[in-house]
């Protein structure tokens, strides 16, 4: 036996000691494969040509677990939501108008997949028609998954391109504007209360 299979021996026989040996070294190592992205990825595309491409939110049971952690727009950071969240909000939008989309790209790491999609929405109730018609919005999903199962979620939208991002923009506006409408007005009142003093002392 040369030097260069004792090596290739010892390195291998130091790996599987270690893999049996430190606790969870062997899920991470096999969690990691490209093996397990590619089956993520394929669950996560899944999702999205079930769930929002086409009307079949039940499918939801088969991706999420029971309970997963949500980091949303706004307030929604770390929130512990049940997977009939997603089913609710799938079914509410498809109960007003009809959904389909395309996947730009996914890119997975480990147990992380992130999804670069398009979501378009033609509004079918009068509710929806009012807020807007017709939206196509680009998103990035980020979703963690154990075993099998998304438990985790950071959910990215482009809303400036909808009308949410109108009402933002006016409610930003509205932020600045209100304050310098009022310091305008207290100014003239005090720009005609010294005018009439100037005028009573001539």
């Amino acid at each position: 036996m040369n030097i260069s299979n004792v090596t290739r021996t010892l390195s291998t026989t130091i790996v599987c000691i270690a893999t049996f040996a430190i606790p969870g070294l062997g899920q991470d190592a096999a969690r990691c494969t490209p093996e397990a992205e590619d089956a993520n990825k394929i669950i996560a595309r899944r999702f999205y040509e079930q769930v929002w491409f086409t009307n079949n939110p039940e499918f939801v049971d088969e991706v999420f677990a029971p309970s997963y952690i949500a980091h949303d727009i706004g307030d929604v950071k770390g929130v512990k939501e049940p997977a009939s969240m997603q089913k609710e909000i799938a079914g509410f939008l498809w109960d007003n108008g009809n959904m389909s989309g395309s996947i730009d790209f996914q890119i997975a790491d480990c147990d992380l997949v992130a999804t670069r999609w398009q979501w378009r929405f033609q509004a079918t109730s009068l509710m929806f028609k009012i807020l807007g018609g017709r939206e196509q919005v680009p998103i990035i999903n980020v979703f963690r998954f154990e075993n099998g199962k998304v438990v985790e979620v950071w959910n990215h939208r482009h809303d400036i391109d909808t009308p949410m991002g109108n009402v933002k923009f006016v409610k930003g506006l509205g932020v600045g504007l209100i304050p310098a409408i009022i310091f305008f007005g207290l100014s003239l009142l005090l720009w005609r209360k010294l005018r009439k003093l100037k005028n009573a002392d001539a």
